[in-house]
């Protein structure tokens, strides 16, 4: 697998279009905006009105679908996926969007999150005879679905909602209806655009609406359920919404920075972390580089204000083929050198400030340490604009264990050594929080920090002990 530049992996990105000609094409631009969220499958499921039509697989969204697979995707609703395996492995059975048939009609979903009460779900439902087709916790939804004894689909779909936890934002495609959901709590994003001509239009980021035309309408609420038919749209609560726990990565790390989040642009929000950073964390140096992509803005707050110039010190190649064979350590750290580069004309004989959204591992952390070093600078001071991350997440993102946290063993300062760096300093909680600056009241306005402070805004059942070991 091709070495992993950033610690964290993304998680899945969904985008749904209602009442447009060609909406297969459009979903297909909408994920390609949407691919830096999962690089593992990809799918898409159209109606025309009578017949679902569904496409998925392996890879990217550019190496999934064909003009031709496009033109036999009819009808005028679609529902579209990328996919980081945060539950299940990574095989084609579990990339969605997920496509069940019955006698009753057929149904289509597409998830983004995790649930954290999945197993106990499934085990519950095989008891009743339910078969299971995929190792996805998104298949359990589907059987909940199922088995409602309430009258119309819209009532089962809310039933079945209202007995989930974690975090999720869903898309329901039946012939004739887009169902769209988000967990009581908001932990995903999604948000709801209008085209010029009427079609409605769903996504895990702003981004996508930009590259199919539409217009930023607002963000779907916490519990919320939406149902779109050709007679128009309609919202009710599913479930009171809970408070708000917004996942503060994905300001930090994972959405795109033309991406706006419940009022809040992800580009002003690194912004503000960098500046933060430096108001928390000074130190003297000659220039100040970022770890591409998601670290420039902050890269660039920091330099601003530091006074202290912004150069560009890495390069990401975005050329690197999505496998590379490394047998030995030593391709492996070539493989590090195919995917970033330190320019030696901007940091030879400099103090480098290098600023990052995250330290997870470490491993990524301490080599580029030594690629900005083997190129030259004489001192390299590691800024992290997100506190330490300690706790694994199980909202979505693939810390299940803190075994993988280097923040969980070690403190700061054996961290710095680990890394090779002169110094290194972590954001604190309250100055993530207030650089963010989400328009909600609380001294979290509406943050989930649990990967930084082990206070999960959902119960976890079984996993409750495995977070504290």
């Amino acid at each position: 697998m091709l070495y992993d530049i950033k610690g964290l992996n993304e998680e899945c990105g969904v985008f749904g279009i209602f009442g447009q000609p060609n909406a297969a094409q459009l979903a297909y631009y909408g994920l390609h905006s949407l691919q830096h969220r999962g690089q593992e499958g990809a799918g898409i499921v159209t109606s025309d009105g009578d017949d679902l039509f569904p496409h998925r697989g392996q890879g990217l969204v550019t190496e999934v679908f064909s003009e031709e697979i496009l033109t036999n995707l009819k009808g005028h609703h679609a529902i579209g996926h990328v996919r980081y395996s945060t539950a299940g492995g990574n095989t084609l059975e579990n990339t969605q969007p997920l496509h069940f048939k019955s006698r009753t009609g057929d149904l289509a979903l597409a998830h983004n999150g995790n649930l954290v009460n999945a197993d106990s779900l499934k085990h519950l439902l095989e008891a009743e005879g339910a078969i299971f087709q995929t190792t996805s916790d998104t298949e359990v939804v589907a059987h909940l679905v199922k088995r409602s004894k309430l009258d119309t689909l819209e009532d089962r779909i809310a039933d079945s909602l209202a007995r989930l936890v974690g975090a999720f934002a869903f898309l329901f495609l039946t012939e004739d209806t887009l169902f769209v959901a988000v967990d009581p709590h908001g932990l995903r994003p999604l948000s709801l655009g209008k085209t010029p001509d009427g079609g409605i239009v769903f996504a895990s980021e702003t981004c996508a609406f930009d590259i199919v035309g539409a217009e930023f309408i607002r963000d779907i609420e916490p519990g919320e359920l939406v149902t779109i038919t050709k007679h128009g749209m309609s919202s009710r609560q599913y479930m009171e919404p809970r408070e708000r726990a917004m996942c503060s990565m994905e300001y930090i790390y994972f959405s795109r920075p033309d991406s706006i989040i419940d009022g809040v642009n992800v580009h002003t929000a690194r912004k503000a972390l960098g500046k933060k950073m430096y108001e928390e964390a000074p130190v003297e140096a000659d220039v100040v580089t970022g770890v591409p992509d998601s670290s420039i803005s902050a890269a660039i707050g920091y330099a601003e204000a530091s006074g202290i110039p912004y150069e560009m010190g890495l390069i990401k190649n975005r050329y690197v083929g999505r496998t590379f064979i490394q047998p030995s350590q030593e391709l492996r750290e070539r493989g590090v050198k195919m995917k970033l580069s330190a320019l030696r004309g901007v940091v030879q004989g400099k103090r480098v400030i290098m600023v990052d959204d995250s330290i997870v591992r470490g491993t990524t952390s301490r080599r580029i340490v030594g690629l900005l070093r083997e190129a030259g600078a004489t001192e390299v001071h590691v800024r992290i604009t997100a506190p330490p991350i300690t706790n694994p997440c199980y909202y979505g993102i693939d810390t299940s264990s803190k075994d993988e946290l280097i923040s969980a063993r070690l403190m700061p300062e054996e961290i710095r050594q680990e890394i090779g760096a002169d110094s290194l300093e972590f954001l604190t909680v309250p100055g993530m929080v207030d650089a963010i600056d989400r328009p909600f009241e609380g001294p979290l306005k509406g943050q989930c920090t649990a990967c930084f402070t082990g206070e999960y805004p959902t119960p976890l059942g079984s996993l409750e002990l495995e977070a504290k070991l």
